[in-house]
């Protein structure tokens, strides 16, 4: 059976096509509960030191990544792509040797489903981050997230996957992580 272990030195973390215009049709409530823990996610991936990357599909039609996440991305520039996976070039490019992805975004059942199982296709294992994704309606979240499980995706909460690449406690990034995680 294969290793369920993130490692910091071969884990990113990819976020993918969290718009302002796709952000405006989600509900709300959840919504605020995605832009949160995917805030999480970025402030404990730049504790851990890992590679931050981030898609727009189509920004002239959908907008910029969200201002809440722009402001935590820092220097990450947004990959613009027309595709719906997140697996182009420019991004299979910028992962380098790190074959474990973190991945959160929209749409859960579209480009977040066929991003997982590009990666895995491509021999990268795919962990979805299930409360950090979303989709317009609640069936297409369940049913992204079932597809992406059975397209090879392990998936966990920005918490588990956090506290697994820390793996102890006591330390200046587990201060930080504690923090993003509230």
């Amino acid at each position: 059976m294969p290793s369920f272990r993130l490692k910091q030195d071969q884990t990113a973390l990819l976020v993918v096509d969290i718009q302002e215009r796709l952000c405006a049709v989600m509900d709300r409530d959840e919504l605020d509960r995605m832009l949160a823990r995917t805030n999480a996610a970025i402030e404990g991936a730049r504790a851990l030191g890992l590679p931050v990357l981030v898609t727009e599909q189509y920004p002239k039609g959908l907008g910029p990544t969200h201002s809440l996440l722009r402001m935590r991305l820092g220097d990450a520039k947004p990959m613009e792509k027309l595709e719906f996976s997140a697996a182009v070039p420019e991004v299979l490019s910028a992962l380098g040797t790190r074959r474990q992805v973190l991945v959160v975004g929209m749409e859960t059942h579209i480009c977040i489903f066929q991003t997982i199982r590009d990666l895995s296709e491509r021999g990268f294992e795919p962990y979805l981050l299930a409360d950090a994704v979303l989709s317009r309606t609640a069936e297409d979240r369940r049913v992204g997230l079932e597809l992406a499980r059975d397209a090879g995706a392990r998936v966990l909460t920005v918490e588990a996957a956090l506290f697994d690449l820390l793996g102890r406690a006591g330390t200046p990034e587990f201060k930080k992580i504690s923090a993003a995680v509230r």
